[in-house]
């Protein structure tokens, strides 16, 4: 994508406004369809749970009711704010595409942050990293923000500041716009202008993301290219429906000697 450059300032010297752009309660209704899935895909009793690209750990303050819950981002501003909000549960730096924690989880989410994958390959590496953290009988849910099918050129969305801790002399606004300059390749840009007035002053910031941008084909042929059964739901959210891929690693499965997921193992 020619001429894009891919800020991400939301996750660094902006990073102190995610608080206040959305509640964690407003991740309730997304977090119970998770829970949802997990359980009537999972094959094993589900107590542990790896959340990958927590960012500010709104998901997991609602999962942490459920699971023992570990997150995992590669912001450490984002970490140091799902530490605040969570401080009973664990939160590792880390890259989704490479990361080795030593241990493995009973499910695994992959939610928004999964669409900063612009390439097959990185989609693959992510994928491959997250079943070789899952149990076998675990089950991976992952909720791409867009895909080709559901993707609407030049959507625009506006949402005022929240939260409980917002200072009374801030008012903040968060514009996202959503545009693709090349349908026939995998990514998109993501622009946020925030609008962040302090005491009645305004002053006008912009960040620039690079999002995947893949068919529901291609996710699918991808997760099953590692290993992974799939069952497909959809879930809608402010007039948006998203698709909700449950993925259940099977238990007969395994990885090899090389750490290639996919591998036949035999009968117990």
């Amino acid at each position: 994508m020619k001429g894009t450059s891919n800020t991400r300032r939301l996750y660094d010297d902006l990073a102190w406004l995610w608080p206040y752009w959305g509640s964690p309660e407003e991740y309730e209704a997304y977090c119970s369809h998770v829970t949802r899935r997990i359980r009537e895909s999972s094959r094993i009793p589900v107590r542990s749970l790896l959340n990958i690209g927590c960012g500010g750990g709104k998901n997991v303050f609602n999962l942490k009711r459920h699971y023992d819950v570990t997150g995992l981002d590669l912001s450490p501003r984002m970490l140091a704010l799902a530490r605040k909000l969570n401080p009973e549960c664990e939160f590792v730096e880390g890259d989704m595409r490479s990361f080795v924690l030593e241990r493995t989880f009973d499910a695994v989410l992959m939610d928004d942050a999964v669409s900063y994958m612009a390439t097959r390959p990185d989609l693959r590496s992510a994928i491959t990293a997250a079943w070789r953290h899952l149990e076998p009988g675990g089950v991976l849910v992952v909720t791409p923000d867009d895909t080709r099918e559901t993707f609407v050129q030049n959507r625009t969305v506006a949402s005022p500041a929240v939260g409980r801790d917002k200072p009374a002399n801030l008012d903040v606004v968060f514009v996202e716009n959503c545009y693709d300059p090349d349908p026939d390749d995998h990514h998109y840009e993501g622009t946020i202008v925030f609008l962040i007035r302090e005491d009645g002053e305004l002053r006008v910031e912009t960040d620039r993301h690079v999002f995947g941008l893949f068919s529901l084909d291609v996710w699918r042929e991808t997760l099953k290219e590692v290993g992974f059964e799939i069952h497909q739901e959809a879930y809608s959210e402010g007039g948006k429906e998203y698709a909700t891929l449950a993925c259940l690693k099977p238990r007969r499965r395994r990885d090899d000697e090389h750490g290639h997921p996919g591998a036949a193992e035999s009968a117990a």
